[in-house]
């Protein structure tokens, strides 16, 4: 059965939620029925990369019959031409031609030792087909990458005497044993950078030789490399020499798109320079003598000028010399190239091709080099050109070690006018020469059919000549090529060009078309100002005339800057900084033509001189690991500064700073780790399933053993452990500090013989710095021996330390939240939902209460569905729970879909552990179509799996909110507020967000509400006379269900009586001129809701009295009688109601206003007359009678 790939592209994972009862969909979740298994959207080159599950031979652990274990031991590197890696990478070979046949397609590249895939020119349907074939992991679209494009060796102190160089022996020592393999834009072999003696045959010289075809080295770590001789265009068998060992090209996926190799060499041969500029950077020979047009520049060396070069050539170069939009690097010819050096034998890996700001720190080139560094392989990787904006960096992962880009001293030039100069770059200005002329600002010279936008950036064909003829111009600096320029400038009859930065930035040495001197950013404006005066001249004089030495080393200001926003932002990158800007190397040149050699700049150029170090260090140390260079790098590296000559402490530019080759030979403590290490990273984050690796093994980012820390997310406090393995023994003092948060290292100093550990604790605890921001520092460990090893810090404090989950239960809850916060104030509680959660079921294999069982699943033991998420959502989440977690293996794939018809994926998220349950949550969904795939790996034993859906909306369900809102809140301080809910259905599952201010940080409420609560089918009664001192009984009425236990509580005037919970009640006086009733609660076992039903009221009635009186007792029987009767009692208001009056035997009847009543008699006759008044009583008052005597007329 077929496994989806196990590659995440942005996700967030969250602790595992309650699971309970599910309802029907209410978010347009239908069945998928027969689907075509995702593809990506499509394949720019029309080339496919298919991984298939078996381990490539770098990560094999054993379990195929009759093929011995591949995978290095510790400490060990992988020997390629070992039997056991032969015989496995054939078993490889086989298995993928089996499925490329399968499917109908060809291969066109394989890979055996660091993936097991291969690649083939495909259709989307022919992907899809692959996709879910038996045994393949994951197909992934070919992509298009791109180069990221004093002497620096003497910068680096690598030259003379005292240098790295003599300190290992000299120069014929210096990488000896080590083969540098660079992948690349191919080599130039003629260049004296790679200039050696003719391969003989003889094994026994300690030089390269010839095995028959293949190029064989006895490599310093007692392996060996063998790579086979390639022939192709304008390429013989003579390139390759005793410095040259190896040379190939893959051209498969740039063919399957279409790629016009008309510019370029279909052999190893560099048809563009940067290849051959990054092998030399890294190890060309030393002393060669270096000259650009024309202009001789001394002599140059590569960082390891004993070290052998192998160029593995996958990228190639479009017709315009000036852009890279029209070169090509497929991916699968990059991994392909990877797979081909690491086979190969090679030690080291230059690989400055960048792809963008990293997304993830498991992308195709990740997984390969993951497997490189396994075998033992050091890999260094640029950063990327798309600084100064932060978040730009690539290659996010911790096993390879990424660079950035910062200056050194330079060939400089100075710009003078009106008694001003300003120092810059120059290559173009003739030594010992000035030039002068008068100035114009580009901008205000455009031509009539150019913007003022392109002229001021002195685009090709945007300036006027007749503004610009004999002048020098002054041109910004951005969005098109530096030297086109000056192309630009020299078309229009300029003399010269003044090239400004509009951001502070690095200045660059390029072969202009006109004398160029290239001046930052402080400057700008006043040169502006000075063009555009009347008769304004300027002069380009070459040297630093002005007395101030050049700041260096500076980062670059194309150089990506982190922090990585990929997986948790736990792993910190850059690494390091090397040289980078106007490095001069060799260059490319046809077969029948001379060397040539060039200034280039860019992270590329950077990335060749860690290279080129890791090349000394194993030349010195052949059996270090790729973990124990990296630390060497890092711990040993120093600040870099900034253009006005500060100290620049940033690790998002410089990483652990800038390389010193002069101290990373004896680090003193190296921070190591390993593929153990590194695969509880991957698996912890979900993004793959590696054997042996359990839970208990997964790493968070912050906690893996590098020799720097990064905390995405610092809520409140958070310590992490370090372990440091001593080269150099001693007593280490710490001194760790990040303005605003306290920094604690314990224990705070140890001693150490050489090879002992010492394992310490850093607690970083926020006590003043802005939240949502990140905050920096180092942390120093000072030895006795004079050693200081250096980490950087990154932390970002969060908001609020809030639980991810928390839950509650019943169609009516509540439940109490307690967080620590990071700010005082009020913080504003943002609810979202409640939303119901789903139960997705097997349409095919319906099984009652579930979503099916171990039967369950198509020919690939997928069951797929649909759900659409709606605009605003902030979550979704996806489950999938197997009631057999001792047998089963269940894995949960998502996509994002263009259609329910078109099942091409934007993106994609998987959950595919060696476990039963799996569980997807994406926060902040994109709005659109989503395919849930739930895939039965395993199922052997009878067993019911549950696959639920929640996608959390504005406008939930019900009532949901919290109180009180906002929460008012003390930094560092506790405080708790209540979630609460109303209305919600029986018998489902609701799941909500609160997300606290604008922080990411985000509390899920999972709520069960419970089967329906007991219903009262008659009401409950009351019984009794409700007089003072009477007793009351309560009849419960009849309940649905019968069997439940039932609660009484007696109400007055609706409110709780303390302690009147008995089926009877004895009236007291509080309760005269009150209602009585009684509340029954009816509750059942395992029901979390109550049923309540209320009496109705009875009423215990005040005391009344009747008070008569009269205007006369005694008169004639001609005169008018009146009565008044007033009745009181007790109570805040009047009473009301019938009063009668008697007079003798007839009757008069009133009704009360304001507690009294006045009759007026008829004339009475002569006689005694008895009169009274009764008083009817009320609804609250009994009733009372009054007599006022005897009434006599005569």
């Amino acid at each position: 059965m077929g496994r989806y790939s196990v590659r995440a592209a942005a996700v967030v994972t969250l602790a595992a939620l309650f699971t309970g009862s599910a309802t029907s969909a209410s978010f347009g979740a239908t069945p998928a029925g027969e689907v075509t298994p995702p593809t990506p959207i499509d394949s720019p080159t029309g080339s496919y990369i298919v991984l298939l599950e078996e381990e490539p031979a770098a990560a094999y652990d054993g379990g195929e019959a009759g093929l011995a274990p591949t995978k290095p031991e510790a400490g060990q590197k992988l020997d390629t031409q070992s039997s056991k890696v032969q015989e496995y990478a054939s078993f490889l070979e086989d298995r993928q031609q089996e499925v490329a046949a399968a499917a109908g397609v060809e291969t066109q590249a394989t890979y055996q030792i660091t993936l097991n895939g291969f690649s083939a020119a495909m259709s989307p349907e022919e992907a899809a087909k692959v996709a879910g074939s038996d045994g393949v992991k994951g197909v992934y679209p070919d992509e298009i990458r791109h180069p990221d494009a004093v002497p620096s060796t003497q910068f680096l102190g690598l030259e003379g005497e005292g240098g790295v160089w003599s300190e290992l022996g000299g120069i014929s020592e210096a990488g000896k044993g080590v083969v540098v393999g660079v992948v690349d834009t191919g080599i130039a072999p003629e260049n004296p950078s790679f200039a050696g003696e003719p391969l003989g045959t003889d094994p026994g010289t300690g030089e390269p030789y010839l095995d028959g075809n293949n190029v064989v080295f006895d490599k310093a770590d007692g392996n060996q490399f063998i790579s086979a001789r390639v022939s192709g265009e304008d390429w013989s068998d003579d390139a390759y020499s005793t410095k040259l060992i190896g040379a190939q090209y893959f051209s498969s996926g740039a063919a399957a798109a279409g790629f016009d190799f008309g510019p370029d060499y279909l052999s190893p041969r560099d048809g563009d320079g940067h290849g051959s500029h990054t092998a030399s950077t890294a190890a060309g020979e030393n002393g060669v003598a270096a000259s650009v047009s024309g202009t001789d520049f001394g002599l140059i060396s590569g960082v390891a000028p004993a070290a052998k070069v192998a160029a593995y050539k996958a990228c190639f170069v479009g017709p315009d010399p000036l852009v890279t939009t029209d070169d090509i690097c497929a991916l699968s010819d990059l991994l392909a190239a990877i797979d081909a050096a690491v086979n190969d034998g090679v030690d080291v890996i230059n690989y400055s091709i960048g792809g963008g700001a990293a997304t993830t720190t498991w992308a195709p080139d990740d997984q390969v080099f993951f497997n490189a560094a396994l075998a033992g392989v050091f890999v260094s990787v640029s950063a990327g050109n798309d600084g100064p904006d932060s978040a730009t960096a690539d290659h996010a992962s911790p096993w390879y070690t990424t660079v950035a880009a910062s200056t050194i001293p330079t060939y400089e030039g100075t710009v003078q006018w009106n008694g001003q100069q300003a120092a810059g770059a120059t290559v173009s200005v003739p030594f010992g020469e000035t030039v002068t002329g008068e100035v114009i600002y580009a901008g205000d010279a455009a031509a009539a059919d150019a913007s003022v936008a392109d002229a001021s950036l002195c685009f090709l064909d945007s300036l006027d000549p007749a503004k610009v003829g004999g002048k020098i111009v002054v041109c910004d600096r951005g969005t098109n090529a530096r030297v086109e320029k000056s192309e630009a400038v020299a078309a229009a009859g300029g003399i010269g060009m003044v090239l400004v930065n509009v951001v502070p930035g690095s200045l660059d040495n390029d072969f202009h078309l006109v004398p160029t001197v290239h001046i930052d950013a402080q400057y700008r404006d006043a040169i502006i100002a000075w063009a555009r005066t009347a008769g304004a001249t300027v002069s380009l004089v070459s040297g630093n005339t002005t007395g101030v030495v050049t700041p260096t080393p500076v980062i670059a200001g194309f150089s990506s800057r982190g922090p990585m926003l990929a997986d948790g932002s736990d792993i910190l990158k850059p690494d390091v900084t090397a040289p980078g800007v106007a490095i001069l190397a060799a260059a490319h040149n046809g077969p029948a033509e001379e060397p040539t050699w060039e200034f280039l700049s860019g992270t590329s150029m950077s990335s060749p001189h860690v290279a080129g170090l890791g090349a000394l260090y194993l030349g010195d140390n052949p059996l270090a690991t790729p973990d124990e260079v990296k630390s060497a790098l890092m711990t040993t590296a120093y600040d870099t500064v900034n253009s006005d000559g500060s100290t620049n402490t940033d690790p998002f530019e410089q990483g652990a700073g800038h390389v010193d080759p002069t101290k990373y030979l004896d680090a003193g403590l190296l921070y190591l780790n390993g593929p153990r290490d590194w695969a509880g990273f991957v698996e912890g984050l979900g993004l793959a399933d590696f054997n042996g690796i359990e839970p208990e093994d997964y790493i968070d980012g912050s906690d893996l053993n590098l020799a720097s820390i990064a905390i995405g997310t610092l809520s409140k406090q958070q310590s992490v452990t370090r372990t440091v393995t001593a080269t150099t023994g001693g007593t280490y003092t710490a001194d760790a500090s990040i303005p605003g948060v306290d920094v604690t290292v314990e224990p705070s100093s140890f001693t150490v013989a050489a090879g002992e550990e010492a394992t310490f604790t850093v607690t970083f605890n926020n006590s003043s710095a802005p939240v949502e921001q990140w905050a920096t520092g180092l942390l120093t460990w000072t030895g006795d021996n004079g050693i200081t090893v250096r980490s950087p810090l990154a932390v970002q404090p969060a908001t609020a330390d809030a639980p991810a989950n928390v839950t509650g239960q019943g169609i009516t809850g509540s439940t109490p939240v307690t967080i620590e916060s990071g700010i005082t104030g009020d913080l504003a509680l943002n609810l979202t939902g409640l939303a119901p959660v789903t139960l997705l079921t097997d349409p095919d294999n319906p099984v009652a209460g579930h979503s099916g069982n171990e039967q369950s699943g198509d020919e690939n033991g997928d069951v797929t569905w649909f759900v659409d998420v709606p605009e605003g959502a902030t979550l979704a989440q996806f489950i999938l729970d197997s009631s057999d977690d001792a047998g089963s293996d269940l894995d949960l794939t998502v996509y994002r879909v263009v259609s329910r018809e078109d099942t091409s994926y934007y993106q994609r998220w998987a959950s595919a552990t060696a476990s039963a349950d799996e569980q997807v949550t994406i926060p902040d969904p994109t709005a659109g179509v989503y395919l849930i795939v739930a895939n039965m790996y395993s199922t052997p034993n009878p067993m019911t799996w549950d696959m639920t859906a929640a996608v959390v909306s504005p406008g939930g369900e019900g009532s949901f909110t919290a109180t009180p809102n906002p929460l008012s809140v003390v930094k560092g301080a506790t405080a708790e507020y209540t979630l609460s809910w109303t209305g919600l259905q029986p018998d489902t599952e609701y799941l909500g967000v609160v997300q606290y201010g604008d922080s990411s940080v985000r509390t899920l409420l999972t709520v069960d509400a419970g089967p329906a609560a007991p219903v009262a089918t008659t009401a409950p009664t009351v019984s009794g006379t409700p007089k003072l001192g009477r007793t009351l009984t309560a009849e419960p009425g009849t309940w649905d269900p019968a069997d439940v236990q039932l609660a009484y509580q007696w109400l007055r005037n609706g409110e709780p009586i303390d302690g009147a919970t008995a089926t009877t009640y004895k009236v007291v006086r509080a309760d005269v001129g009150t209602a009585l009733s009684v509340r029954v609660t009816a509750t059942q076992t395992g029901n979390i809701n109550p049923g309540v039903a209320v009496s109705g009221e009875v009423f215990v009635k005040t005391a009344s009295s009747t008070k008569v009186t009269m205007n006369r007792y005694v008169g004639t029987s001609s005169q008018d009688y009146t009565v008044t009767v007033a009745v009181s009692a007790a109570g805040e208001t009047p009473a009301t109601g019938t009063v009668e009056v008697w007079v003798d035997a007839k009757k008069y009847t009133g009704t009360l206003a304001d507690g009294a009543v006045t009759f007026a008699l008829p004339k009475q006759s002569r006689g005694v007359h008895v009169v009274v008044a009764n008083y009817t009583g009320s609804d609250t008052r009994e009733g009372s009678t009054g007599i006022s005597g005897f009434l006599v007329t005569r």
